[in-house]
């Protein structure tokens, strides 16, 4: 009897996992067509990144190139150093507007409530958010550092993009954790999104996305050494810039795994215990 029991809800559990991953197509849906209604947002964040990559290959032009980071015993361009960490930090700065947008938008219209009262999970929900992103921002990526490899003469090795996507898989789940504390943050404070720009424009600095290192204060320096995006880039610049192997990469992915794990618990737990605390007082409509 008892291993019936056990089987019964096994299936029973398996059934409710698959039913709401069903629903997580019905949000990416949702946010394909939000996008495509505004596409002149959309044409103008790629042309906002094209004058970025103008901007810094012409900067490029002043650098010392004795100043730049030898990456795989090869040195780098200015172009080759700099479209990496845009391609990246790009992606933090969209993902984190992105999961806050979400909750505040749904706030705004009133549907907040409502969508948290329908039978689908808040895990679900906050899944489905970020489902766009999951999809559109390694494309987005990808689509970028080919162009900047045509038209900036950026080399970018081939054989470094599955090590650079599995550096990026794991990255994510950290911007994503970052995102739900600013969302929590929003939720409580209403008005919180500038500090969200602040802290992000504080990681981006002191991450080597523009400068290296090596040219930074020693107290910045100290703060970039142990920043995940550092992390994340250096990564990123070994396994495209020098098609270096697994080997190289595998110490990133061990340390990078442990913070996005840490980072996305505490978002998920802090968004929670926002939406909780909105519930209990009635203000979850508030804004």
């Amino acid at each position: 009897m008892n291993v019936e029991r056990r089987s019964s809800d096994a299936v029973s559990g398996a059934h409710v996992f698959v039913e709401e991953l069903r629903k997580v197509p019905a949000f990416f849906r949702r946010d394909l067509l939000v996008l495509l209604s505004y596409r002149l947002a959309f044409v103008g964040d790629w042309l906002n990144l094209v004058l970025q990559v103008v901007v810094f290959y012409f900067v490029g032009r002043m650098i010392d190139p004795s100043r730049l980071p030898v990456v795989g015993g090869v040195r780098v361009s200015y172009m080759e150093f700099v479209a990496v960490g845009i391609a990246l930090t790009s992606f933090v700065q969209i993902s984190l507007g992105r999961v806050v947008s979400v909750i505040r938008t749904e706030q705004v219209q009133g549907t907040l409530e409502a969508l948290i009262v329908t039978p689908t999970s808040f895990t679900t929900i906050q899944l489905g958010s970020v489902a766009y992103d999951l999809v559109y921002i390694p494309i987005r990526i990808g689509l970028f550092l080919a162009l900047a490899s045509v038209a900036f003469d950026v080399h970018i090795v081939a054989s470094g993009f599955v090590p650079a996507l599995a550096i990026v898989a794991f990255f994510i789940p950290f911007v994503w954790g970052l995102g739900a504390v600013g969302a929590a943050g929003v939720l409580t404070f209403r008005r919180g999104s500038g500090l969200i720009g602040i802290g992000v424009s504080a990681l981006t600095i002191a991450s080597g996305t523009y400068f290296p290192l090596n040219v930074l204060p020693g107290w910045l320096r100290w703060l970039a050494a142990h920043n995940p995006i550092t992390l994340s880039l250096d990564g990123l610049r070994e396994a495209l810039l020098a098609g270096t192997r697994w080997a190289s990469v595998l110490p990133t992915i061990k340390v990078l795994a442990p913070v996005a794990a840490v980072s996305l618990a505490v978002g998920i737990v802090a968004l929670r215990l926002a939406i909780r605390r909105e519930r209990r007082l009635g203000t979850l409509g508030s804004y």
